[in-house]
């Protein structure tokens, strides 16, 4: 794993979210909450992607695309 700058923080979170958080990903406390952050970093790139639904037209030759196999 690469070693990134981390720092460490103090925080009040309620015992029942952090249990059901860790049950979800079955990590520790650091572990679950850097995946609650990083899910909650990329939440607005994923509403975009969410925005552009049905406005992106793709064609795709799926016979075209199995004869580079």
């Amino acid at each position: 794993m690469a070693h990134h700058q981390t720092q460490k923080v103090t925080a009040h979170i309620p015992v029942k979210l952090l249990h059901e958080a860790q049950a979800a990903t079955g990590k520790g406390i650091t572990e679950t909450l850097k995946i609650a952050l990083s899910h909650l970093a990329h939440a607005g790139a994923y509403e975009d992607l969410r925005k552009m639904r049905g406005k992106v037209r793709i064609s795709i030759d799926l016979e075209e695309l199995r004869k580079d196999r």
